[in-house]
């Protein structure tokens, strides 16, 4: 039996919260989408709703954020499916990673040697077009109690591993209780010294980040860093900036990974006022990815030329610590590889 480990956090609200019960409201279906964001007339170019297997889903505030009535809002684009999803393009998979043969144990992704990836739930507030995980078998990864020690048994027999990252779905979805379990069982491998949670709720539901998930993620020895992942300047909204103070103040890593997409982020005025406005946020910028190659998104693809040039045009504007390093995602490499493969960044 592994031991509970003895630091303790303030006790958890029982009764439904604020982000929780804007949960209970999302928008799933286009036409609420369209009525929600003031579209009319739409293109004969959306998508046969019949034929979508990766269903419309956003929360009411991320769909405030979008342009009222503009179709070609960068927001928007990025939760509208398009006809273009249906096709078929050569080199896009439904596993661009590999990363079921990188699985040990349901809900466990073991693909670099010093860190982990746990996929702990298939919920998430939105559903982006673009995800690389649109495809991901969920079923096969659910993790109950025997499977999260199963897990924890497994960190224990890998010495190399010092981080796990909490990846989903969005981890951010499960309860402040079950969060602190999760933290709890971690604590007690002691090769073990980060903890990293990637999330996309706070840019889509700021209210989750409550005094009370704070505590639960400062609570124990691990160092707690938050990933956030958010393409354009206007995702960094003033809600957000309010709740996300006092979290770098408590020791929390704060950083931000964007994807490169065609029609929402491919040109250099927006991605050098998307630097700025992490950093007015106290948010470092920390990757910019080349798009993974998943069925359904190959439309939002930017060729690997335009991504230097405009990776080339950040280090001109900005200093270097709001310079994300662009990568991709590679199978079976040991680690994401910078662009260009030199190494030259």
């Amino acid at each position: 039996m592994i031991p509970v480990n003895s630091v303790s956090v303030q006790p958890v609200r029982t009764e439904k919260t604020a982000w929780q019960q804007q949960l209970g409201e999302l928008i799933t279906d286009l036409p609420s989408l369209l009525h929600a964001c003031q579209l009319v007339s739409p293109p004969e170019a959306l998508a046969d709703l019949e034929r979508v297997s990766f269903p419309v889903r956003t929360t009411r505030f991320y769909a405030s954020l979008v342009t009222p009535g503009d179709w070609h809002d960068p927001l928007l684009r990025q939760i509208l499916p398009w006809q273009r999803e249906q096709h078929d393009v050569p080199g896009f998979s439904i596993d661009p990673l590999q990363e079921r043969s990188a699985s040990p144990l349901p809900g466990l992704i073991h693909k670099y040697r010093t860190r982990v990836l746990l996929v702990p739930t298939s919920a998430c507030a939105i559903h982006c077009r673009y995800c690389f995980r649109r495809h991901f078998p969920y079923d096969g990864h659910r993790i109950g109690a025997d499977e999260r020690q199963a897990i924890v048994r497994y960190l224990h027999e890998h010495p190399d591993v010092n981080e796990v990252i909490f990846s989903g779905g969005d981890p951010l979805m499960l309860t402040d209780k079950a969060l602190h379990h999760w933290l709890q069982d971690l604590a007690t491998v002691p090769h073990l010294d980060t903890v990293r949670f990637h999330s996309r709720l706070p840019i889509v539901l700021p209210d989750r980040l409550t005094p009370e998930l704070q505590n639960v993620l400062t609570a124990t020895r691990l160092q707690p860093v938050l990933v956030l992942h958010a393409n354009h300047g206007r995702e960094i909204s003033p809600a957000l900036s309010a709740v996300i103070a006092p979290w770098q103040r408590a020791g929390i890593t704060l950083l931000n990974q964007a994807v490169l997409l065609a029609g929402v982020n491919d040109n250099l005025l927006t991605l050098r006022a998307l630097s700025k406005a992490l950093f007015a946020a106290h948010i470092l910028p920390y990757y910019l990815h080349q798009l993974d190659s998943v069925a359904g998104a190959a439309h939002f693809a930017v060729p690997d030329e335009k991504a230097l040039l405009l990776h080339e045009g950040l280090k001109e504007q900005l200093p270097g610590y709001l310079v994300p390093r662009l990568v991709r995602e590679i199978p079976e490499q040991p680690n994401k590889t910078w662009l260009p493969a030199e190494g030259k960044l």
